[in-house]
């Protein structure tokens, strides 16, 4: 159905700029969880945004530009706080973000291009590249790095392994228990792994009661 036609787009009003844009982008997302990353084209993008596939290639060469402009616009980038002094909130926050994104259709996307990686080699080195390490990499590191740069870390301690503790920790979680951790559960990743790993004291934890198990 194109724009000009009773009950498209221009039958809702015309959609311009950032809103066509917007919905765009939540039409591939939906798009690549149904048919996969074999299955997407402007055609069915298109037909799911109610535009004309003209609108989408003025803007995107092909169904992949599109995914992964729609997948770098919904990836979360994390904030430290300016200052520099909160570096356990900071990181608490990081994978709040990580976990609501979880859940988020950018998220199953991703899920559908992993799956797909061996037929799609230069998909998945372009979702890398253009998408997570242009958005921060991996949730805590541009935390850990912003420390660093003030003085509040060793950024030798800052290694790949040491970036991927606190997304592969929730991951684990969420595969083993089938749910997401909660707020609870990501303080204790910060404290007990993340801070010790970068030489940081964690605050002492409460002592329970007398008799407790």
């Amino acid at each position: 159905m194109r724009e000009n036609e009773p009950g498209g787009a221009a039958g809702r009003g015309r959609r311009r700029g950032a809103e066509l844009i917007r919905a765009i982008h939540e039409a591939v997302l939906a798009e690549v969880a149904e048919v996969g990353v074999g299955g997407l084209t402007m055609e069915g993008i298109a037909k799911r945004a109610a535009t004309a596939k003209t609108s989408l290639y003025r803007r995107w060469p092909s169904p992949r530009e599109l995914l992964l402009d729609a997948l770098h616009d919904a990836h979360p980038q994390e904030a430290p706080t300016p200052g520099a002094d909160d570096l356990r909130g900071d990181l608490i926050r990081a994978l709040e973000q990580l976990v609501a994104w979880m859940t988020t259709p950018a998220a199953n996307a991703v899920v559908m291009i992993m799956m797909e990686r061996h037929r799609h080699p230069d998909l998945v080195d372009a979702l890398y590249t253009r998408v997570f390490d242009a958005r921060g990499g991996t949730f805590t590191r541009t935390v850990l790095l912003h420390y660093a740069a003030r003085g509040q870390l060793d950024p030798t301690l800052i290694t790949p392994v040491v970036s991927d503790i606190g997304e592969a920790l929730v991951l684990k979680h969420a595969t083993d228990h089938g749910q997401l951790p909660d707020r609870r559960l990501l303080a204790a990743i910060v404290d007990q792994a993340i801070l010790p790993a970068v030489g940081v004291r964690p605050p002492p934890r409460p002592a329970e009661p007398t008799g407790s198990r």
